[in-house]
């Protein structure tokens, strides 16, 4: 089947075959058709609107040692610091000004966090920003912790479930952790109320094609809000220090081909992608995806939450961040717009 037929299909049916989709992740032609029919659909529900999500990284402390990630808990050289609810709060002040509707808190399992922490910080925000999303990434928790956030106000998680075939989730993590535990965090997660959005790293080590056929065909099984996919990125302080970065075309083709497969769904185009290319954040919006995530948090700290080596604005100051993001959108042919921007229902 040629490429163009393919595209058709995915159009029409949102799916294709194993093979078919194999295919198109082997593939290594940069397809304008592909990149084409994935925009049409983004505009048809979306229109040119990009969402803002307000990012605050309030603690780099993690008690897991995940093999890719810079602030694992085996880094004794990461510079280790926390945000208070003080921190936190002006973080919001700051971003509302700035025409922030989503917040989303994002951290390492830091234990130190309890559950009657948390639940006073995202309590604080959600009294005083009644009209904004809480959005948390804290990693995997108890059904009973994912409940006490959601009562507190939180409204959307994320959680990527970085690969869905169990052999290689072995090959990332360390024997603590589990893709069926990751994966009951989630359901958990929708079972609750939350909006929930997973995704995996493009290119990480050991990666087949097959991988990211499993990883297609899971989120097909959990039909998620939002889908999060970047390029994988090596950090030298962990054990993946030798390895490649991932590959910033097949993370585009595969950004188009999810918003064809979920023309509902809510894409970012990540941090990573901005940084393994300077136009990759605007590359990412033009293969279909409509969310951006600039930084919220104090500029102090921003260059120790390092998942990845290089990662850009880091020196910004938040306003600097959302003013040079609105000109990047709109040199791409976008706008951001200040909006809760909830996913069109699916």
């Amino acid at each position: 089947m040629k490429l163009s037929d393919k595209v058709n299909k995915l159009l029409k049916t949102k799916n294709l075959s194993d093979g078919e989709l194999l295919e198109l992740i082997k593939t290594d032609v940069f397809d304008e058709e592909l990149f084409f029919a994935a925009d049409k659909v983004r505009r048809e529900h979306y229109g040119t609107d990009v969402y803002v999500r307000g990012l605050i990284e309030f603690t780099n402390y993690c008690k897991n040692d995940c093999y890719y990630c810079g602030i694992r808990h085996g880094n004794k050289k990461a510079v280790r610091y926390r945000l208070s609810r003080e921190d936190i709060m002006e973080c919001c002040r700051e971003g509302y000004a700035l025409g922030f509707r989503t917040f989303v808190l994002q951290g390492g399992e830091d234990p130190y966090y309890t559950d009657e922490i948390m639940c006073e910080i995202i309590s604080s925000i959600r009294k005083e920003y009644p009209d904004c999303a809480i959005t948390l990434s804290v990693g995997e928790k108890s059904r009973e912790t994912y409940e006490k956030y959601f009562a507190a106000g939180a409204n959307r998680y994320l959680l990527r479930h970085e690969t869905a075939d169990s052999e290689h989730y072995a090959m990332l993590h360390p024997n603590s952790m589990s893709l069926e535990n990751r994966k009951r965090c989630l359901f958990d997660l929708k079972e609750i109320g939350f909006q929930v959005g997973s995704g995996f790293m493009v290119g990480s080590p050991y990666q087949t094609a097959e991988n990211l056929l499993a990883d297609l065909r899971f989120l097909q099984e959990l039909i998620p809000d939002m889908i999060g996919i970047g390029p994988y990125l090596t950090h030298e302080q962990t054990p993946f220090a030798d390895k490649e970065n991932g590959s910033m075309e097949l993370t585009l083709r595969l950004i188009a081909v999810l918003r064809l497969m979920f023309p509902y769904a809510l894409l970012p185009s990540t941090t990573a992608l901005g940084t393994i290319h300077p136009k990759g954040r605007e590359l990412g919006l033009k293969a279909g995806a409509n969310v951006v995530m600039p930084n919220l948090s104090p500029v102090n700290v921003r260059k120790l939450y390092e998942l990845y080596e290089n990662k850009i604005c880091t020196g910004e100051e938040a306003a600097q961040c959302r003013g040079c993001l609105e000109k990047r959108v709109e040199n791409a042919g976008y706008k951001i717009v200040t909006d809760i921007g909830n996913v069109k229902k699916h």
